[in-house]
């Protein structure tokens, strides 16, 4: 089935070749009009929307995220970005000193940030599992792992999808792996609702948290946190506000505290429901469609450009889902950078956004200097998109 046309339903420049949905994704037209309907409703009443409508608002769209994403609303609270929600949890946790909080070298930095960050005031150890590029197998990320666990490790921060490389990691062998050695569990879903079929019952991670405005296609800050009945009265925001009093128990007191940090546009979050029935609509197949589609895209771009450039792949297909990462040739035009400069933009990159009109990031590879491209797969993209990317690349390296 064709999909040629849909780009009209984004308001993206209609030159550039957006390959970058990864990033910051790209919300629908008729999504953000419903959010704008949502702000109208808000500025029309604003009392009548916060005090008297708010709770029932947003738990109407806490149901569909649920609902979308395999959990029990009452498990699920709001936040405006999974960078957000992390840092809630992993300053909720309590840690002693000499404990080991372990994560990968493939690890978004804001996070390592986070982890970081609790680790030194704690008086902690982050252990950084390094984990090749190219790989193998799934497998060799669960192995690695569980050779890095010892007595001293009490949790674990794992993507569900790694940011810089792209990969499906097998989350859910590796979340029972550490279970049976007494080993929490948290996880960076960033990249995984709409790319993946999430079910988070099913998983069964500590905690978990997600943005909703990468492939889920909500707007921008739209993120939400997992954290199971058992372990909610531990967790709070990092803004504490009227919900730490409010006389509520359970999920309705941890709902309170995320859901109310002091006065914002809760918007975003209202119109989670409708990126999901939006989305669900534009292919007959709906959701599992889009997400076969999407893959099935990226694994050609990445073929294609691979082929033009004479690269390898650096993964079997299997941990590829609408993200895919090349390892680009040395270039004496564009060597690498320094892999610490996370707030630099890559002088490749650049040259081909100024040049030929291509949004696409280059990284570092994580390990090693190597200079890698990150391929999105998006509704909006067609062959072409990556057709224009390898003859540039070509002509730039």
């Amino acid at each position: 089935m064709t999909t040629k046309g849909l780009r009209h339903h984004w308001t993206l420049e209609p030159e550039v070749a957006y390959i970058n949905h990864g990033s910051f994704g790209a919300c629908p037209r008729a999504v953000l009009d419903a959010q704008t309907r949502h702000r109208a409703r808000l500025e029309r009443e604003p009392v009548t929307f916060f005090n008297r409508d708010g709770v029932q608002l947003l738990a109407q769209a806490r149901r569909a995220l649920g609902a979308f994403v395999g959990a029990d609303a009452d498990d699920l609270a709001f936040v405006p970005n999974v960078t957000t929600g992390l840092n809630s949890v992993l300053q909720s946790i309590e840690l002693r000193e000499g404990d080991e909080v372990m994560l990968t070298d493939h690890e978004y930095n804001a996070s390592r940030n986070i982890v970081e960050f609790v680790a030194r005031r704690a008086g902690a150890r982050v252990v950084t599992v390094e984990i090749p590029f190219p790989i193998d197998s799934p497998e060799r990320v669960l192995e690695l792992l569980i050779e890095c666990v010892t007595p001293r490790t009490r949790l674990v921060l794992v993507d569900h999808v790694t940011s810089s490389t792209g990969l499906i990691l097998p989350l859910k062998r590796i979340i029972g792996e550490l279970h049976a050695r007494d080993v929490e569990v948290v996880v960076d879903g960033a990249h995984a609702p709409g790319m993946l079929d999430v079910d988070l019952d099913d998983l069964g991670a500590d905690y978990y948290g997600a943005n909703c405005h990468k492939w889920m296609c909500a707007p921008k800050g739209a993120g939400f946190i997992h954290v199971p009945r058992d372990r909610q009265g531990e967790v709070h925001p990092a803004v504490i506000s009227h919900g730490a009093n409010s006389g509520l128990e359970g999920p309705a007191l941890f709902r309170a505290e995320f859901e109310w940090t002091g006065t914002r546009d809760v918007t975003p979050w209202l119109a989670v429901e409708d990126a999901i029935e939006v989305m669900n609509s534009m292919l007959p197949g709906g959701w599992p469609e889009i997400r076969r589609r999407n893959h099935e895209l990226a694994l050609w771009a990445r073929a294609h450009v691979a082929e033009k450039l004479s690269v390898p792949l650096p993964c079997p297909d299997e941990m590829v889902g609408s993200l895919a990462t090349l390892i680009l040739p040395e270039s004496k035009r564009f060597p690498a950078i320094d892999p610490g400069a996370h707030f630099a933009l890559h002088p490749l990159g650049e040259a081909l956004f100024e040049r030929y009109k291509v949004e696409i990031p280059i990284q570092c590879c994580p390990g090693t200097n190597q200079t890698m491209v990150r391929i999105s797969a998006a509704l909006y993209n067609e062959r072409s998109d990556y057709e224009r990317l390898a003859e540039a690349l070509v002509e730039l390296l």
